[in-house]
C-alpha cells in the first residue's frame, strides 16, 4: 500500500437465482453464465447505491457519483469521503464535528456498503400470472462481494465510482470462474473472496476461492497464481489465513496480535533488527481458562509458535491445548501415560516433539552451555529470521520464552533480544504489556548468565 493513497473496500451481497430445465452440464453452465451476465447488467445500472458506512452518504456510482447532500459533488477528491465518517464518540446529528475530526482510527479505508434502490420511476402495470406443468430445478444463493480497491486519495469520487463498478464487474467474472470449475451436478458451491497483500511490485490482490473446499485441495489454483505473480513458489502467499486482515477489524478470538511491531527499535552502533515474519498471536499464563502459573511458560510459547505457523496459512488445525500438547507426547513415546493432565514442565526437546507430531514442522536445536555464551550467537540468531522468520521457542532453568528477533552488529557483536514474555498473567492490554516490559527489548544479562540454555528454531515447510 502507497503512502498518499486510500483503500476502499465495498461489501454486500447479491442474489443469484436461476431456473435448470434439466441437469445436462451444457446447460447448466450456460444458464449460470447468463445469469452472472445479468448481474453485472444490475450493478452497471443506476438503481445501484453505494452507502457510505457510519454517515448519511448514499452515493450512485452508475450517475456519475452522485450523492446525497449538496455538500459532497462528484469532482471533489474521494480523500472528502473520510471527513463524513463519523466515529463512535460523535453526535449522529453532528455534522460539523465530523467534518473537523481528522483523527479517525480507521484514516485509510473507506468503508461502504453494497445496495439496490428498490423502486424505479416507470408505468405501472397489472401482474401477469404463467403457470407451467414442467419440472425445474430452482438454483439459488447469496453472493458474499467484496471489493477493494486502491486510490490516490486526490482521485475525484466519479472516478473512483467508476472503478469501485468495475471492480464489482472483474469479481462477478472470477466467481463465475469458480462456480463452473467447481460445480457437482446441480450444487453450486459458494464463491468467496479473499483480498492478500503480496510482496512489491504486486502489492493488493483478491483471489476467489469456493467455500467448503479446503486449501489442501487448491493447491493447483495457488500454483497458476504464484507463476502469474512470480512469487517464490517454497512458502504460502494465497492461502486463506494469509488473507489480508484490515486494521478496521478486530480478532474474534481475544489474543493479541503481534505487539512487538509497536515497540522502538534499539539504537547500536551498525546494528540491524533481525525480526520475526508475518504474524503470531500472544499466549501466556491463565488464558483459555487454564490455571498455569508457575508451570505453563514452554506450553505458552509453543502455542504461540503453532499460532504462528497457522496464521501463515502452513496448517488449518487450531492452536493445540495443553492437554492435546501433553497428548502428543505421550504418543511419540516422549513421555508415559501419568503425564496427561499433570502440571509437568516441558522444554525445546518437547516443543521440537509436539510441532513435528502435531503440524509435521522439523526444528533446528541450539544447545549452550551458559547463558553468557548467548551473547555470541548473534548470526545464527539474524540469520534464522533472515530465511525462516519463525519465534524462537528458549528454555533455560525453570524458565521458557520466546525470541522474536534480535538487533545485532555484525561490527561490535552488540546484541539485544526482543522477548516475548509466556509468564504474564494479566489481561490482554497492550499498553501494559509493552510498558511493563513482557514483550520487549532486553540486554545479554537477561539470561541466567550460569545456566544452560536449549533453543527451538522451527523451520518453514517448503510448500506454498
Amino acid at each position: 500500500m502507497v503512502v498518499g493513497n486510500i483503500i476502499l473496500r465495498l461489501r454486500g451481497s447479491l442474489e443469484f437465482k436461476c431456473q435448470l430445465d434439466s441437469t445436462d452440464v451444457p446447460h447448466v453452465q450456460k444458464v449460470i453464465s447468463r445469469t452472472f451476465e445479468a448481474l453485472g447488467s444490475q450493478v452497471k445500472a443506476e438503481s445501484l447505491v453505494l452507502s457510505l458506512c457510519s454517515s448519511p452518504v448514499f452515493l450512485w456510482p452508475n450517475k456519475g457519483g452522485h450523492a446525497t447532500g449538496g455538500e459532497i459533488s462528484p469532482n471533489r477528491p474521494c480523500k472528502d469521503l473520510q471527513q463524513l465518517i463519523q466515529t463512535d464518540d460523535q453526535e449522529s446529528s453532528s455534522k460539523k464535528s465530523a467534518k473537523k475530526d481528522k483523527k479517525n482510527p480507521t484514516t485509510g479505508i473507506i468503508n461502504l456498503t453494497l445496495m439496490t434502490e428498490v423502486t424505479e420511476p416507470g408505468i405501472l402495470s397489472a401482474p401477469t400470472l404463467l403457470r407451467g406443468s414442467k419440472k425445474h430445478h430452482l438454483l439459488q444463493t447469496t453472493l458474499p462481494m467484496d471489493c477493494v480497491v486502491n486510490v490516490l486519495s486526490s482521485e475525484s469520487i466519479s472516478v473512483v465510482c467508476g472503478t469501485l463498478v468495475g471492480a464489482l464487474c472483474s469479481q462477478l467474472g472470477d466467481m463465475e470462474k469458480v462456480a463452473l470449475r467447481h460445480m457437482k451436478g446441480t450444487a453450486l458451491l459458494i464463491p468467496q473472496p479473499f483480498h492478500f497483500l503480496l510482496p512489491a511490485p504486486v502489492g493488493l490482490v483478491t483471489v476467489v476461492y469456493p467455500a467448503g473446499v479446503p486449501d489442501s485441495q487448491l493447491e493447483t489454483r495457488r500454483k497458476e497464481l504464484h507463476s502469474l505473480f512470480e512469487l517464490p513458489d517454497n512458502r504460502p502467499y494465497l492461502r486463506r489465513a494469509n488473507a489480508l486482515h484490515f486494521p478496521d477489524e478486530p480478532y474474534k478470538d481475544g489474543y493479541l496480535r503481534n505487539p512487538h511491531v509497536h515497540l522502538t527499535h534499539p539504537a547500536l552502533e551498525n546494528g540491524k533488527p533481525y525480526l520475526v515474519q508475518g504474524v503470531y498471536s500472544y499466549h501466556h499464563y491463565m488464558q483459555d481458562r487454564v490455571d498455569d502459573n508457575g508451570w505453563g511458560c514452554a506450553y505458552r510459547s509453543l502455542q504461540t509458535i503453532c499460532s504462528w505457523f497457522q496464521q501463515q496459512g502452513y496448517v488449518e488445525r487450531a492452536v493445540p491445548s495443553h492437554k492435546e500438547i501433553q497428548q502428543a507426547l505421550v504418543e511419540v513415546g516422549d513421555k508415559q501415560g501419568s503425564f496427561l493432565g499433570s502440571r509437568q514442565w516441558i522444554g525445546s526437546i518437547e516443543v521440537a516433539a509436539v510441532l513435528d507430531q502435531l503440524l509435521g514442522v522439523t526444528s533446528k536445536i541450539m544447545f549452550v552451555s551458559q547463558g553468557s555464551e548467548l551473547a555470541s550467537k548473534g548470526r545464527e540468531l539474524a540469520n534464522h529470521f533472515l530465511s525462516e522468520g519463525t519465534p524462537i521457542m528458549i528454555g533455560g532453568g525453570v524458565l521458557a520464552h520466546t525470541i522474536l528477533g534480535v538487533a545485532w552488529s555484525e561490527i561490535t557483536g552488540q546484541i539485544r533480544y526482543l522477548i516475548l514474555d509466556p509468564h504474564y498473567t494479566g489481561a490482554e492490554d497492550l499498553q501494559v504489556i509493552t510498558d511493563k516490559g513482557w514483550c520487549g527489548w532486553k540486554g545479554p544479562e537477561f539470561w541466567d548468565q550460569n545456566a544452560y540454555y536449549n533453543l527451538c528454531l522451527p523451520q518453514r515447510p517448503k510448500t506454498i
